[in-house]
């Protein structure tokens, strides 16, 4: 097309040339691209490389495990005031790693692969005051004890989805809300505009199975896989609080009418968006001691993002404001009463056997509405007395002003007194009355 054979070049000649020239531009540029791409991608390679060597659990723990017998009872772990507060880290994980056992066996998991999974996911829960491995761990085993004492509620395949889902529901929490994260910008908040950190949960999640050696349902039919991933992604969701509220008025308004199925999938799936909220919480039921030592680390929490959000000009709700300590039990009441009993009364209206959930957190909300009241009492109290401090004052200053009105009069008729005296004095020695 360059060199023409015959004559000069024409008009046509110079639109073919250009046309030509485009896609040689775009050949070149797809090219360039693409050596972009590909490198990248290694770059990429690089880092999952990097990030799978130092996040996955190391080999000397795995072999410790390994090397042990997979307990047959573990006292007390399938009761839903258990208190994990007190285990260590690696108890958690035994812990974990029995009650999978205990729920699924090993027929159809390897069981290095399990303990493998729940050592990484022990290590990819960040040291956060609230949201760490003891709150994964938590929520898990309240997950186990429902399906425990309620084995024909849930299918096996939704009882895997739902023990996994509950185990890494907070993978890589940042201690931090998703309001928080969308305010200040986070890259988080750029990928996933809603359920912002659920969606980073999930994806840890899936980014640990993906890992040589990790994925705990290798076995499973790829049917099987497919319908697991996605019920550990409806279940991690499903703790954004944002999302509880319209699940709780769609589950309540069929249990109001009659109307729930438990052949239903939508139904179904509700009721298992209700349970993981409810696990989710389960702090609010534990004990009085346990529940008292949770709400500590919770606002240890909650004052870090206070901090956090005041050092970028925000002014932070009083739940968040450590300047705000006083307000920590009307918090807790308002929170009880708004969104923990909602649950656990929604809960045990479809499975009946989560009962201990409700009273536990009901004798909390009991012992947080005393300690209110008591502080609206001695609040009344100190204001009480402060006024009869101030009444006392201004009655103690019209008193020194009434004596010393009189003390005023006194010392008037006293001079009067001497001056009369004077001047008789002065007439008695003969004078004139003027001295």
């Amino acid at each position: 097309m360059v060199n023409k054979a015959t004559g000069v070049f024409s008009k046509e000649d110079e639109e073919s040339f250009e046309m030509f020239a485009v896609y040689c531009g775009l050949a070149l540029h797809h090219a360039k691209l693409y050596d972009k791409i590909r490198r990248s991608e290694q770059k990429y390679k690089v880092a999952l490389e990097m990030m799978s060597y130092h996040s996955s659990c190391g080999q000397d723990e795995l072999e410790r495990l390994s090397r042990e017998a997979v307990p047959i009872v573990m006292p007390g772990v399938d009761d839903f005031y258990f208190c994990p507060i007190n285990l260590m880290d690696m108890d958690k994980v035994r812990h974990s790693i029995y009650m999978f056992v205990d729920l699924f066996g090993l027929t159809r998991f390897e069981k290095d692969c399990l303990i493998r999974f729940t050592l990484t996911v022990k290590k990819n829960y960040r040291r956060v005051p609230y949201h760490n491995w003891t709150h994964g761990f938590s929520v898990a085993n309240s997950m186990y004890t429902i399906i425990k004492r309620s084995p024909k509620s849930f299918k096996p395949l939704e009882c895997l989805a739902l023990f996994i889902g509950s185990l890494c529901h907070d993978l890589d929490h940042r201690g931090k809300n998703n309001k928080f994260m969308l305010e200040t910008e986070s890259p988080l908040a750029a990928i996933y505009t809603t359920s912002t950190l659920e969606h980073h949960h999930f994806n840890q999640t899936v980014t640990i199975l993906q890992q040589e050696g990790h994925n705990i349902f290798g076995k499973l039919t790829s049917n099987e896989y497919k319908q697991v991933l996605g019920n550990i992604k409806h279940c991690i969701l499903a703790t954004d609080l944002a999302l509880f509220f319209p699940n709780k008025a769609k589950l309540t308004k069929l249990m109001d009418e009659d109307k729930f199925d438990w052949e239903s999938m939508e139904h179904r799936l509700l009721i298992q968006a209700i349970a993981m909220t409810a696990c989710d919480l389960c702090a609010s039921a534990k004990p009085w001691d346990v529940q008292v030592e949770t709400v500590k680390v919770i606002f240890e929490e909650f004052y870090e993002q206070g901090d956090a959000e005041k050092a970028v000009g925000k002014s932070p709700i009083p739940m968040m404001d450590r300047d705000k300590v006083d307000e920590q039990a009307q918090s807790q009441v308002g929170f009880l009463s708004a969104i923990c009993i909602p649950c656990y009364e929604l809960l045990n209206r479809v499975i009946p056997n989560t009962d201990k959930l409700l009273d536990g957190c009901k004798a909390n909300l009991d012992r947080w509405k005393q300690i209110v009241d008591e502080e609206k009492k001695k609040n009344e109290a100190i204001m009480k007395r402060k006024k009869e401090e101030e009444d006392g004052e201004e009655e103690t200053d019209t008193g020194i002003e009434e004596v010393n009105e009189e003390e005023d009069e006194e010392g008037e008729e006293t001079l009067e007194d001497i001056d009369d005296e004077c001047i008789n004095n002065d007439k008695d020695q003969g004078g004139d009355g003027n001295t």
